[in-house]
């Protein structure tokens, strides 16, 4: 999806050829794989990071354009609203040092960043849902300035044909409409890439999906929107309804979400690819001149251009990624779990873990896949978004009888998954001071049950026992959280609360009203109201 378009209307021919495009685009994708033209193995992982913009008392700033101006950097980029912003990392090979090595440059990015965001009164917070959010942030309007954005929010609004609802019911309920796909903009992620050679593709992807739910639970870092205390992880069911093109209709009939976490174990890329063509219509039927077959004729690599843009407008938690480097195509597994922060190390840290564990369940001679029903892995999912660290999983047991039981999360990662985690990074090749370093910190969330979203809370509770009004004591909260981050160190270790300096109690403010199991917010655009 980062490719320039140009926003107009499709036709029904423009539908129709595009369709074929992909099926040509598609052929051109088997014939690579049984051709065996992917790139060797190289071990190499990429990372990328969503960020917030927010103001010094802690409210979101519309002004990534001024931002990115000022940073004048490749590596940051514009994301859906005009207070996202995202920071590409370039490719590392997995061994040695590299955690370190991402340690060092992420802080340094985010550093310059945050220099250049205080020159226009803004700064960077990195965090799952900025929660000092509203729903009047959260609209067309704030859409960043980028062609593809207004095209996209356009073709899914089309395709929805009514008011998008989000209904979250958590710690408290959520219940309001959308006129477009702004609120997704809400959810800021990092995103893990994995290039892998074909034949280990199934067994990556496979063991990503399995561990999904872990990675969420030790790392969940988004419990509020709009001012309510919804799931601890909040950005998937938030992402999935505010791009859901399904009205209810079809969403009794069982047609498939375009945020997914899928239905099946694979034993293929191929396979993934081809159900984004067979389930999901086009939504951006843009077609590229290359003919994918005649390139292939030629002895030359097609771009595939309409599968990449197709298969960027569906959005699997873990999503394959087809990719061209120096003149050779390869693929990648491209993690979308987790929610950006609390900190570098914490982020790091979150990064070490899934690609050591990944690496364990794929080469394990008795796959957990193999083991764990794939409905037991999603509803894991469900669960740790819900609960974070303290959601309950089911794991296949180990031991020669087998079979499938019950488990807190913590214990999982702290019993048996930490110590795949160990084996697969010395798998890498991974220096162990570097393994160390960054497993503990994931060993120490388990041990306190502490991550981003029970600070954010225990943080935002104690506010309220301060006496301040919800909005100020969520503002407190993000103002605090963002000096914790900007001081490094993981949120296990961050004191809950606010600052002496920030404990003087706020005027008298009305309670808030109750959250009834069927409240009603406001639509989220001004001509609504």
């Amino acid at each position: 999806m980062g490719e320039k378009v140009v926003a107009g209307q499709f036709d029904l021919s423009d539908r129709q050829r595009y369709r074929e495009k992909l099926r040509s685009c598609l052929t051109g994708l088997e014939r690579l794989l049984a051709e065996k033209r992917f790139d060797r193995p190289k071990n190499l992982m990429g990372l990328e990071i969503e960020l917030n913009l927010a103001g010094a008392d802690g409210m979101p700033k519309m002004l990534n354009a001024q931002v990115l101006e000022r940073i004048a950097s490749r590596d940051f980029q514009t994301e859906l609203a005009m207070f996202n912003l995202e920071v590409n990392i370039a490719p590392h090979r997995l061994s040695g040092r590299v955690f370190d090595r991402l340690d060092e440059e992420l802080r340094t990015s985010l550093a310059y960043a945050d220099r250049k965001a205080g020159e226009v009164d803004a700064g960077i917070v990195m965090i799952g849902i900025l929660p000092t959010l509203d729903r009047d942030d959260l609209v067309s309007s704030n859409l960043s300035d980028v062609d593809r954005y207004a095209l996209l929010n356009e073709q899914i609004v089309a395709a929805r044909g009514e008011d998008f609802t989000l209904d979250i019911d958590g710690v408290e309920r959520l219940n309001c409409t959308s006129k477009s796909i702004a609120p997704e903009a809400a959810c800021t992620s990092v995103q893990l890439h994995l290039q892998v050679t074909p034949e280990r593709f199934a067994g990556v992807w496979n063991a990503a999906q399995a561990v999904a739910a872990a990675q969420i639970a030790v790392g969940a870092n988004s419990p509020f929107l709009f001012g309510r205390e919804l799931w601890r992880e909040s950005r998937p069911p938030l992402f999935q309804q505010s791009t859901d093109t399904r009205p209810p209709e079809l969403q009794a009939q069982g047609v498939r979400p375009r945020t997914w976490f899928g239905e099946r174990w694979i034993t293929s890329a191929f396979d993934l690819f081809e159900e984004n063509l067979r389930y999901y219509p086009a939504l951006l039927p843009i077609c590229d001149d290359e003919d994918p077959l005649e390139v292939l004729d030629g002895g030359g690599i097609p771009t595939l251009a309409e599968l990449v843009l197709h298969n960027g407008t569906v959005y699997r938690w873990n999503r394959p990624v087809y990719g061209i480097a120096d003149g050779v195509p390869h693929l990648r597994v491209e993690n979308r779990v987790l929610p950006a922060g609390p900190t570098v190390t914490d982020v790091v840290a979150n990064a070490a873990f899934y690609y050591g564990v990944v690496r364990a369940l794929a080469e394990d001679s008795r796959p957990v896949w193999s083991r764990l029903p794939f409905e037991a892995a999603a509803a894991n999912f469900d669960a740790a978004c819900k609960h974070g660290i303290d959601a309950r999983l089911v794991w296949p047991r180990r031991g020669r009888l087998g079979g499938l039981g019950e488990v807190d999360a913590v214990t999982l990662v702290r019993d048996e998954l930490l110590p795949l985690a160990e084996a697969g990074l010395d798998a890498w090749g991974i220096e162990p001071a570097d393994r160390d370093l960054y497993l503990g910190v994931i060993e120490e969330r388990c041990r306190r049950r502490v991550n981003g979203a029970t600070w954010q809370a225990a943080t935002f509770h104690r506010a309220l026992d301060l006496g301040l009004g919800r909005e100020a004591a969520l503002a407190a909260t993000t103002r605090r959280y963002r000096e914790l981050t900007a001081q490094g160190d993981p949120v296990h270790t961050w004191p809950v609360g606010l600052p002496e300096r920030g404990c003087r109690r706020a005027e008298p403010a009305p309670p808030p009203a109750p959250v009834l199991a069927h409240s009603r917010c406001p639509h989220t655009d001004p001509d609504d109201r």
